[in-house]
């Protein structure tokens, strides 16, 4: 499945840059600005997110083939590929499965590894939330503060509202979303001796726990050419929480 690509910048080598769960590629406009100074630049929606389908599964791999597709349908050659969280996942299975369309890989704050599942309180909480008389994005903040206390938090998710003269709705296919979470907090079987040979880039926050040092004998198994940038003040939102330092880290590597 093809996928809305944002494009910013004429000229440069390609990036393709991937958001995480419940984002879309406007949660990379500032980032994808700065970059397409030097670099064009493809912020996507993946699967059942942003101005995405709807469609009835998004696994690992069915994301990896529809990245696969659209990088190719961009005409551009293989592409820097930058993912986030979840973004970050596709952009590894995309690259081992896919190698001729990446030339190099950037994964942000995300092991291929399996987390505990999580954010079926926030996804819930969306579905929950009652948009028949909404008016204000205020209104649906309210509702969601007892699952999501962080305002930070609930700030990211209300992206995710359209009010228009239609009413409130979600933008994200959410009993999908919720539905594929245990998928999305794992990483596929089966790719055991798969590995990508191109350079490969993880930047990773010093205050989020999704890289750990046991990690890393995986992550070289499948990424043998692996470096690391270490975002010591960052959470796991590394380039929306210190843009700076990461592109000090994501620029010279994508040259």
């Amino acid at each position: 499945m093809k996928l809305p690509a944002t494009a910013y910048g004429e000229t440069g080598t390609p990036v393709v840059v991937m958001h995480g769960l419940f984002g879309s590629g406007r949660n990379w406009m500032t980032a994808a600005r700065r970059l397409a100074t030097e670099h064009r630049v493809f912020a996507l929606d993946l699967r059942n997110h942003g101005s995405s389908p709807h469609v009835d599964t998004m696994s690992y791999p069915e994301m990896a083939a529809d990245v696969r597709e659209t990088i190719e349908s961009l005409g551009t050659g293989p592409v820097t590929l930058v993912g986030h969280s979840m973004g970050g996942k596709t952009a590894m299975l995309t690259a081992l499965l896919y190698p001729a369309v990446v030339e190099r890989l950037v994964v942000v704050d995300a092991a291929p590894v399996t987390y505990p599942p999580a954010f079926v309180e926030y996804a819930q909480a969306m579905r929950n939330a009652d948009l028949s008389n909404v008016q204000r994005r205020s209104d649906v903040d309210a509702q969601l503060a007892d699952a999501v206390p962080a305002p930070g938090t609930r700030a990211f998710l209300l992206q995710n509202l359209i009010l228009d003269d239609s009413g409130a709705r979600w933008r994200p296919n959410l009993p999908v979303i919720e539905a594929a979470l245990p998928q999305i907090s794992g990483w596929p079987a089966g790719l055991e001796g798969g590995h990508y040979d191109g350079p490969t880039l993880f930047i990773y926050g010093g205050k989020s726990d999704y890289v750990q040092q046991d990690h890393r004998d995986t992550i070289a198994s499948y990424f043998p050419h692996v470096q690391y940038a270490e975002i010591a003040e960052a959470g796991h939102w590394v380039h929306a929480e210190r843009l700076d330092d990461f592109l000090a880290a994501l620029t010279p590597f994508a040259a």
